[in-house]
């Protein structure tokens, strides 16, 4: 299981994130959909197959809890309507999550867009990111390059502080 959970997200991310249309619609540059949507639904599929019928039992505490069994289990023991009963209630479980997240998070971005717009304008993105924020976005150990007339700079009118030789301002 902790072997598929690792791959298949990986694999999402950097085969199928190139060839799915639906994929290549969602700008997620930090693999959010597929750290997070892609591993957490492959856990739960795989929690209503491999479903331990001792730790059923401690879970759901209740009298009745041989009918909440992984697939496996159910198919090893001959109860097959109990490992599919528990694979519906964790796909039952995944749909509420998706539709949980979708709801939430399309009324939080609502109360933002209020406040603060949540797309550049064309002129922005003609500029590019680089000259927006005035500087690279992925800059790892000082190899970034900083841009003096960026838009960030103009509007708040912040200079870059100067350091003296010692590096501590002193």
């Amino acid at each position: 299981m902790g072997l598929m959970s690792g791959s298949i997200p990986w694999f999402s991310m950097m085969f199928l994130h190139k060839k799915m249309w639906f994929l290549k619609q969602v700008d997620d540059t930090m693999a959010v959909f597929h750290t997070h949507a892609v591993a957490g639904t492959l856990g739960a599929i795989l929690a209503g197959v491999l479903a331990n019928p001792r730790l059923s039992r401690i879970f759901y505490m209740v009298d009745d809890w041989p009918k909440y069994i992984g697939l496996a289990y159910g198919i090893q023991s001959g109860k097959y309507n109990a490992g599919l009963r528990q694979l519906g209630v964790q796909l039952i479980g995944i749909g509420f999550v998706f539709i949980w997240n979708v709801v939430s998070t399309s009324v939080i971005c609502l109360l933002i867009r209020i406040v603060v717009p949540l797309r550049m304008t064309e002129e922005e993105v003609s500029e590019g990111d680089n000259a927006v924020h005035g500087e690279e976005a992925y800059a790892l150990w000082g190899d970034g390059e900083k841009f003096d007339n960026s838009k960030l700079q103009l509007v708040h009118e912040i200079e870059e502080p100067q350091l003296s030789k010692s590096g501590y301002g002193l």
